[in-house]
C-alpha cells in the first residue's frame, strides 16, 4: 500500500466520523485494519496524530492539559494514547529546550518512550488488550477529538523554544517538602482539630514563603536576574464532576488568599491561575489539600432527604461545599493578612508593602491582558443545612502550611 493511498482512507474515516456516519467510518476502520500494508497505515496514523498534537501545543494546550480533556471526553485509554505520542514527539527535543513546567508535567503524567524499539502502535494494542480494528478506531477518535480543540491561552513556551533558566531560580525544595508533609498530615488526621493546625500553619508558611520572595526581588537591582523571574505566570487546573462548581469557588478563594487571580473555563474542565510562581505553587498545594479534606468532611456528614423521602443529598452537598469554600477563603485571607504583617515587622524593610502592591498590579494586568472579557458570577448555598455545616466543617479544616514555611524559610536565610 502506498503512503498516499493510506492517508486517504484515513482522511475518509476522519471525516465520516466528524459527520456522524458511523457505519462509514466502521467500513473505512475495517478496511485500515484490513489492508496488507500493516505498517504503511501505522506510520500514516501516528504521523496524523502527531501532527495533530503539534497542532494543539500551538493552540495552548499542554500534555495535562490533553490528558484531562481526552480523560474526561473520551476515557482514560485515549488519555494514555495521547501521552504516548507526546511522549514519542518529545524524543525529538533537546532537553535544554524545553520549558521546566512542560518537563514536570511530562514527569508526572510518565510519559516515557516505553515500548523500545517497537512500533508505537502495535505495541499500544498489545499493552491496551486491543485487537487491530479497535486500535485504528480509537487512534480516528483520539484525532477528531483533538483537531476540535479550540484556541486556549499560551502558558509558556513551545518545546524546542525554551531556554533552561530563563524563569530563575525553582522553589526551594525544603520549604515545599515541608508543606506538602503538614497537608498529607492535615489530610489523614482524624481530628478535625489537628487538622484545622496543621492546614493554617500550611498557608502561613507559604505565604511568607512568598512575602520573602517578593522582597527579594525588590531588593535586586542589578540586570543580572531574568526578568521573566520576576514576572507573573499560569498554570491550568483541573475542575471535574461531580460538584464543579463549589470545587470552582474553592480553587478561586485559594487563589485570592495568594494573590493570584484564576478565570474558569467551564466547558473544558479546567481554571486558569494567574500568579508569581511561588503563589501558584501555594495554590496548587492547598487546592489538592482542601479539595481532600472538604470530600472527606461533606462525605462524613451523609446524605439527606426532605420531609417527603425524596432524596436532597445533592442539593446539601453543594452547599456545603460552596460554604465550605467561602469560609476557607476567609481563613486563608487572614492567614494571609497575619503573616504580611509579621514579615513587615520583622524585616522593617520600607520596601514589602510597595513590592506586594506592585506584584498585585501585575497579577491584575496579566490576567485582565489574558481574559478580556471576564464575566463574574456570585453562587450562594440554596441548602440551608448544608450551609451551616459546609461553613463549620471549613472552621475545622487545617491551613497549617504556613508558619512552617516562615520556619522553614528562617531556617534558608540562617543557613540551616
Amino acid at each position: 500500500m502506498l503512503r498516499e493511498t493510506a492517508d486517504l482512507m484515513i482522511a475518509e474515516a476522519l471525516n465520516a466520523h466528524v459527520n456522524g456516519l458511523t457505519a462509514a467510518a466502521a467500513a473505512q476502520v475495517r478496511n485500515l485494519a484490513g489492508s496488507s500494508g500493516h505498517q504503511v497505515v501505522n506510520q500514516a496514523l501516528t504521523g496524523w496524530l502527531e501532527r495533530t498534537v503539534s497542532t494543539a501545543w500551538r493552540r495552548g494546550w499542554q500534555p495535562a492539559d490533553l490528558h484531562r480533556f481526552a480523560s474526561r471526553e473520551v476515557g482514560s485509554r485515549s488519555a494514555r494514547m495521547a501521552i504516548d505520542i507526546v511522549a514519542a514527539m518529545m524524543r525529538g527535543y533537546d532537553a535544554a529546550t524545553v520549558d521546566e513546567r512542560w518537563d514536570a508535567q511530562l514527569q508526572a503524567l510518565d510519559a516515557t518512550v516505553w515500548w523500545g524499539d517497537d512500533e508505537l502502535l502495535d505495541a499500544w494494542g498489545t499493552h491496551e488488550g486491543r485487537g487491530r480494528a479497535e486500535v485504528i478506531h480509537d487512534a480516528i477518535e483520539l484525532i477528531v477529538l483533538i483537531h476540535g480543540l479550540p484556541a486556549i491561552q499560551m502558558l509558556g513556551p513551545l518545546p524546542g523554544a525554551a531556554r533552561r533558566g530563563a524563569r530563575g531560580p525553582v522553589g526551594d525544595p525544603r520549604v515545599l517538602d515541608r508543606v506538602r508533609a503538614l497537608l498529607a498530615k492535615a489530610e489523614s488526621t482524624t481530628f478535625a482539630e489537628e487538622a484545622e493546625a496543621l492546614t493554617t500553619k500550611a498557608q502561613q508558611l507559604m505565604a511568607r514563603y512568598s512575602i520573602d520572595d517578593a522582597l527579594l526581588a525588590a531588593r535586586e537591582s542589578s540586570a543580572s536576574a531574568s526578568a521573566s523571574a520576576h514576572e507573573p505566570g499560569a498554570s491550568r487546573i483541573g475542575i471535574g464532576n461531580p460538584y464543579e462548581e463549589p470545587k470552582a469557588i474553592l480553587l478561586n478563594v485559594i487563589a485570592e488568599a495568594n494573590r493570584c487571580r484564576s478565570i474558569w473555563v467551564r466547558n473544558l474542565g479546567f481554571m486558569t491561575v494567574i500568579g508569581y510562581p511561588r503563589d501558584l505553587e501555594a495554590v496548587e498545594l492547598l487546592y489538592t489539600s482542601l479539595l481532600v479534606q472538604a470530600t472527606a468532611a461533606v462525605t462524613r456528614a451523609g446524605g439527606r432527604q426532605d420531609r417527603y423521602g425524596r432524596s436532597r443529598t445533592r442539593a446539601f452537598r453543594k452547599s456545603f461545599l460552596i460554604s465550605f469554600a467561602t469560609r476557607i477563603g476567609e481563613r486563608l485571607a487572614t492567614a494571609t493578612e497575619q503573616a504580611g504583617a509579621d514579615a513587615a515587622a520583622a524585616s522593617g524593610d520600607s520596601r514589602l508593602l510597595p513590592a506586594l502592591a506592585a506584584r498585585n498590579d501585575g497579577v491584575r494586568e496579566a490576567a485582565e491582558r489574558m481574559f478580556p472579557e471576564v464575566v463574574a458570577k456570585t453562587v450562594n448555598a440554596a441548602d440551608v443545612e448544608g450551609g451551616v455545616l459546609g461553613r463549620a466543617a471549613a472552621n475545622l479544616a487545617s491551613l497549617s502550611v504556613r508558619d512552617e514555611v516562615a520556619d522553614a524559610s528562617a531556617n534558608t536565610n540562617t543557613g540551616a
